[in-house]
């Protein structure tokens, strides 16, 4: 069953940078209602995040979640709520916990969530943006590189909330709350991604009950900026399957 004559309100959630969808990410959606946000800065708690997504969404009574990377993590915390209102959930290259397990290198993301000033620009945003890179970056509707993953930082995310955004990754885990997911749930993701890995979107597919995935062949971890159309296709797919009805508030 597709949706009813009323069709829910897609709400994105970015991703670590902060940035909000473009217009050119959320023109594949035609005519569908959209909303978009930009991340609070300087907050270093996934449940603060979800805090803020929650108030962006108070006023609608019938929405989906659509959550990229860091994006996805938020998103998924707030449907463990069982918010009023939510019809189902999208998750692109996700984590229900952080997906880093290497001492050393969780070590080094602390390391470099401290930087700041030429050392955060030169630095930390070069290693971040190579971490995010794929091979089929360029292959997309919008070629995207290394240099454009850095410019994308370097306009939308001061170093201080760069920081706090990586505390919160080390401290997030709602593996154990998976179960607490109770709408129809896509997993995206992109056929290579360095930063994320493999085991990430098997946990969340194994712990929600009612999950499916899709992964899109040569895209990377960036895909939803180089492939938006692949990446709305898949979303749109996915939406026009969906059940009519939507959560209630104490479902």
């Amino acid at each position: 069953m597709g949706f009813t004559e009323k069709n829910p309100t897609l709400v994105f959630i970015p991703c670590f940078s902060g940035a909000p969808w473009s217009a050119g990410q959320l023109a594949p959606y035609g005519e569908a209602p959209t909303r978009t946000l930009r991340l609070p800065e300087d907050v270093d708690d996934i449940e603060r995040y979800a805090d803020h997504v929650e108030t962006a969404v108070a006023d609608l009574d019938d929405y989906v979640l659509v959550g990229d990377s860091f994006g996805a993590n938020i998103a998924l915390a707030l449907a463990t709520r069982r918010p009023r209102g939510l019809r189902a959930l999208v998750l692109s290259g996700g984590f229900a916990a952080n997906p880093v397990d290497s001492k050393p290198w969780k070590a080094l993301m602390r390391a470099i969530g401290r930087a700041r000033g030429p050392l955060y620009r030169q630095l930390t945003l070069r290693a971040h943006a190579h971490r995010l890179a794929s091979p089929f970056d360029g292959e997309g509707q919008v070629h995207w590189n290394e240099a454009r993953s850095r410019e994308l930082f370097l306009a939308n995310t001061p170093a201080a909330s760069f920081g706090a955004r990586l505390r919160a990754v080390l401290t997030a885990d709602y593996v154990d709350a998976l179960g607490r997911v109770q709408v129809p749930t896509l997993l995206l993701t992109p056929s290579h991604d360095v930063l994320i890995g493999e085991n990430a979107s098997k946990i969340m597919l194994a712990g929600i009950p009612d999950a499916r995935e899709v992964v899109l062949p040569r895209t990377g971890h960036m895909f939803r900026f180089s492939h938006p159309v692949g990446y709305a296709a898949a979303v749109k797919d996915f939406l026009a399957a969906l059940p009519a009805a939507r959560q209630g508030a104490d479902a």
